[in-house]
């Protein structure tokens, strides 16, 4: 059963390093952030094995937040094999993340 992977500063690099991941920046008290949450976890369990899911809590780690230019949340980033290949701010649709996921694949 796939569930998303929390990242902190420790482990984000290591991480991102090998395959295909999303990465959401959010915060518990952003609303549209709030609202994309059960997608994610959705997303976790359906690309459990061929991607990881992951989400940063822009308040507990703002040195990733600063590192990677985060000025607005949710803001969701895309790596691939640890470079950062796409970015999407904003709230999104399901099918939006996945078909950008599936693309990366």
């Amino acid at each position: 059963m796939g569930k998303y992977i929390e990242l902190t500063g420790a482990d984000f690099e290591s991480t991102v390093a090998e395959g295909v991941t999303l990465v959401d920046f959010w915060a518990p008290w952003c609303g549209p952030c709030r609202m994309i949450a059960p997608i994610i976890e959705e997303l976790a369990e359906e690309f459990d094995g061929k991607a990881k899911i992951c989400k940063v809590n822009t308040d507990e780690e703002q040195d990733i937040a600063v590192k990677f230019g985060i000025r607005s949340i949710p803001t969701i980033l895309f790596f691939k094999d640890g470079e950062m290949v796409e970015q999407m701010v904003g709230a999104a649709s399901k099918q939006a993340f996945a078909d950008k996921l599936n693309s990366l694949l």
